[in-house]
């Protein structure tokens, strides 16, 4: 038998039939739903008088634009959504998911949560099986040798009544991550480093994998964070084979299997790594000892350097769009060539998003907060991913550290990820952010986002500019 990586085992065992032009009709195990992408969906699926096929596949959650401020006194914040949209929003999504009797995350429960981020808290994310959701982070799940993508609204209608879609295979692309990492350059730098390094579109068509001594060491909050950023690179799959740190972390997870269909399940998801000497159509090594930590310059996650590395000049590039983009990109973040980001002053700091919410990525922010305080005229929020990452947060003390340094301690949802909800900055404002995109108005129109690690954040929040990290003995 010809050797397989691990996305062509995913692909070949949920074909149902293969058909012309190549494309095959895929078998879907999981789709989760949210308030922004959904509507559409369900009134196809009112119109035609359709019934979920199997309802219990799917998973209802509100994040997108769910207010992330402090509860009433009474706890509850259900019913406070002060923007009129984001009420309307939510108010359908639970309508939808009564009717259609969809599993929903309840806004005040503790499951509720950014949907990348609970869908691996509750189990829901398996080994193994094939994730959608109307939302192209989606590729987080992949961190758990899922084959999970983002798809559109029309295709969320048609998962709802068949439970398939048609599929054109990727090509594969392995990325190796090997050497000795500083202790303060996270995945999110790596992930950073590697757009950089190919480009916005130089994953595109591809599913990556990555393997390598790094990956293996890495938590699966890392690893969800590497596959979560492929999007950014134009990768649709972000892939890493299950293994000891997989199980660990799912093992007694709400809807993981139980007793012996666990161990079934893990003798399973054992088989999925990628053969010894499966071809790949495309292979990158990287040494992550060269990499430092990264901070984003201009508008795409591409235009990224280390945070001691000079700005880019233009003028020494040829006319093209490259040239014309970094232009752009420069006049609208308020940058010049040749300056260095160490020295930029920030308005806004956030730490949160399916990216960067999870406890793993708070414990390194609060390192850096820790007996430190937020400089005058930053505006800093921590946003936990989810309800169970909060109160984990809270039993660890860690909401403690951050108030005490004079950040705000937020409720769970995607927050200033993107301008969708009362999270986003005014025009000229500039943020150190932790989310996965900082195109032109992304968090909020006229706004300059950042991107960068948690701890790089804290960082810049503490010293009211965009700092070295490595800088500040954290």
């Amino acid at each position: 038998m010809t050797a397989q990586t691990l996305y062509q085992k995913l692909w070949a065992a949920h074909v149902v039939a293969d058909l012309p032009g190549g494309e095959a009709l895929l078998y879907i195990d999981r789709h989760i739903v949210h308030e922004v992408s959904s509507p559409q969906a369900f009134v196809s699926m009112r119109e035609s008088g359709r019934k979920l096929r199997r309802p219990e596949t799917h998973l209802g959650v509100a994040d997108h634009a769910v207010p992330t401020r402090s509860p009433r006194a009474d706890g509850v914040r259900h019913g406070t959504i002060e923007d009129a949209q984001a009420a309307a929003q939510i108010a359908e999504l639970e309508a939808n998911v009564r009717d259609f009797a969809v599993p929903y995350a309840e806004l005040d429960g503790p499951e509720q949560g950014i949907v990348h981020v609970i869908g691996p808290e509750s189990g829901f994310t398996l080994p193994g099986t094939t994730i959608v959701c109307g939302d192209s982070h989606t590729t987080t799940h992949g961190a758990f040798g899922a084959l999970a993508f983002g798809i559109g609204a029309s295709e969320q209608g048609t998962v709802m009544a068949a439970q398939a879609l048609r599929q054109k295979p990727a090509k594969t692309m392995r990325i190796a991550l090997e050497g000795q990492r500083h202790p303060l350059v996270f995945a999110k730098d790596i992930a950073l480093a590697i757009i950089a390094r190919i480009g916005a579109d130089g994953a595109a068509g591809h599913a990556v994998e990555f393997t390598g001594e790094v990956v293996r060491a890495m938590s699966m909050a890392e690893r969800m964070t590497l596959c979560n950023m492929m999007i950014e690179a134009g990768s649709r799959v972000g892939l890493v084979a299950p293994d000891a740190v997989t199980f660990a972390y799912l093992e007694g997870r709400r809807l993981a299997p139980k007793g012996e269909n666990w161990t079934k399940a893990v003798a399973y998801w054992q088989t999925l790594a990628s053969d010894e000497g499966a071809a790949y159509d495309r292979e990158l090594v990287i040494d992550v000892a060269e990499i430092a930590p990264q901070v984003s310059w201009g508008t795409t996650p591409d235009q990224t350097l280390p945070v001691d590395a000079p700005l880019p000049d233009p003028a020494a590039l040829p006319d093209g769009p490259a040239k014309r983009q970094a232009e752009k990109a420069l006049a609208y973040m308020g940058l010049a060539a040749g300056q260095t980001m160490a020295s930029v002053p920030i308005t806004h700091a956030f730490i949160g998003s399916c990216t960067n919410g999870r406890i793993e990525d708070l414990r390194a922010a609060a390192g850096v907060a820790y007996g430190r305080k937020v400089a005058a005229g930053v505006k800093a929020i921590v946003v936990p991913g989810s309800a169970a990452t909060r109160a984990a947060a809270e039993a660890e003390g860690l909401d403690k550290i951050f108030r005490e340094a004079g950040f705000e301690w937020r409720l769970a949802g995607c927050s200033m990820c993107v301008a969708m909800n009362d999270d986003r900055l005014a025009v000229g404002e500039r943020c150190a952010s932790t989310s996965n995109r900082n195109f032109e108005g992304r968090q909020g129109p006229g706004g300059r986002t950042h991107l960068m690690s948690p701890a790089m954040a804290a960082a810049a929040a503490i010293c009211g500019h965009i700092a070295d990290v490595r800088s500040l003995g954290a």
